[in-house]
């Protein structure tokens, strides 16, 4: 009997592409072989084998486009007794050795030490290339890929390991716009280094902030707030939250000040159409929350930021920060934002430039609050002020509409009776 395997659940991901077919029809697999990779714009996934069986037809070929649910497959019932999988290099043709013995200078490097275990995690290759390269010795980091957007593939990794005779296409120009790669160093020629592989997240992030920095001609417009009467009443809130189990911060008042700014400039609160040549207004307040994480920084989103008050944003944020430092936010958790906040007021700084989180088209980034002395048209007064940094996409928002919406975001903060109009 036959059971039809089908892409699970990805996320909000739709249409991603297929860049490896990792088994064919006939072949035996084990319970979590993986079956196919797939390649979002975030991150590379592996679809893995629900339980141990033969391939008895393949219903996807390389280069297809999936979504949830899409049949991969069809895996026949094997024997109970599966053997463990061969490792990868046992998994693999043959490979004759080559005619001379490859040159100093071109043979792969390997990571130092007998065993070593590279990462490869800003490497453009599957995890199955990766384990691949891991088992063979081969340093990804050194190596040309000849696949789409210059992805490093098995044939690629078994080309190297055959020596220089082997031909390797030129790369191809990452993402089209042939950036060159900065050289590598060998730095323990200068003294002592140690190799710390990139928390997960950062590998995921890290080619989306890339692509953002790219791809999106980027301003930043400062102000600043007069938050002094705001934040004694915050304080007074938060002595009463206090013992309820929660706290208020200026946070909350910020992502419902943020909500009156977007109501008044929607392009604040848009995308552009893939095409380039439209704006996609949105009709939600979804606001992203830039969480700072032992792992590094996440966004979850609050949804619907409209419709709730003071005290239910403080809670959902205290709920959601403790999830994002726990690990445990899923891909729901950090979709679907309309606009970002990217708060360091818990750590310091004067001003910052923060990246807008395409495909929206502005960021809003505070730092800490500062006393200093304000003339009121007699005398200099203690004044609590808050600097305000907003970042935007110049090809949807011009200097003049960033001013007048950081000054609105500021004339609303600055009085609290103006949150509720």
């Amino acid at each position: 009997m036959a059971t039809e395997v089908k892409i699970p659940d990805i996320g909000d991901y739709k249409d991603v592409p297929i860049i490896e077919v990792h088994v064919k029809e006939g072949d035996p697999v084990n319970t979590d072989d993986p079956l196919v990779s797939l390649e979002s714009d975030k991150a590379t996934m592996e679809v893995p084998a629900p339980s141990a069986g033969v391939v008895e037809k393949l219903l996807i070929k390389l280069g297809d486009r999936v979504s949830e649910g899409h049949p991969i497959l069809l895996l026949k019932d094997g024997d109970a007794t599966v053997p463990e999988p061969l490792s990868l290099i046992e998994q693999q043709e043959p490979i004759p050795p080559p005619d001379r013995a490859p040159s100093p200078a071109t043979a792969p490097a390997k990571p130092n030490g007998p065993g070593a275990q590279a990462d490869f995690g800003h490497v453009h290759a599957s995890p199955a290339v990766r384990r691949l390269a891991r088992e063979l010795e081969i340093d990804l980091t050194t190596m040309r890929g000849t696949g789409e957007k210059g992805r490093i593939t098995k044939d690629d990794v078994k080309a190297a390991l055959r020596g220089p005779a082997a031909p390797v296409s030129a790369p191809a120009p990452v993402s089209g716009i042939g950036i060159p790669e900065i050289p590598a160093v060998d730095f323990s020629k200068f003294g002592p280094t140690e190799t710390r592989p990139l928390p997960r997240i950062k590998k995921i992030s890290g080619p989306h902030l890339h692509r953002a920095w790219l791809n999106v001609p980027l301003v930043t417009h400062q102000d600043e707030a007069d938050i002094t009467e705001t934040d004694v009443y915050r304080k007074e809130l938060d002595a009463a939250a206090k013992d309820k189990g929660y706290r208020i911060t200026l946070l909350a008042f910020l992502m419902k000040a943020s909500v009156s700014a977007l109501k008044e400039f929607p392009e604040f609160n848009a995308s552009l159409s893939p095409e380039k040549d439209a704006l996609i207004l949105k009709q939600y307040y979804h606001i992203g929350v830039a969480v700072d994480t032992p792992e590094g920084l996440v966004v979850p989103v609050i949804r619907d930021v409209d419709r709730k008050g003071i005290g239910d944003i403080s809670q959902e944020l205290g709920a959601v920060s403790k999830k994002a430092r726990d690990g445990k936010l899923g891909a729901a958790d950090m979709h679907g934002a309309s606009f970002t906040i990217s708060s360091l007021g818990g750590i310091g700084g004067t001003a910052f430039t923060p990246l807008v989180n395409a495909p929206e088209v502005a960021i809003l980034g505070v730092v800490r609050s500062r006393m200093a002395p304000v003339w009121n048209g007699e005398t200099f007064q203690p004044r609590l002020l808050l600097p305000l940094s907003a970042s935007y996409d110049h090809r949807v928002i011009d200097g003049a509409l960033a001013a007048r919406f950081t000054r609105h975001l500021a004339h609303v903060l600055e009085d609290v009776r103006r949150l509720v109009l």
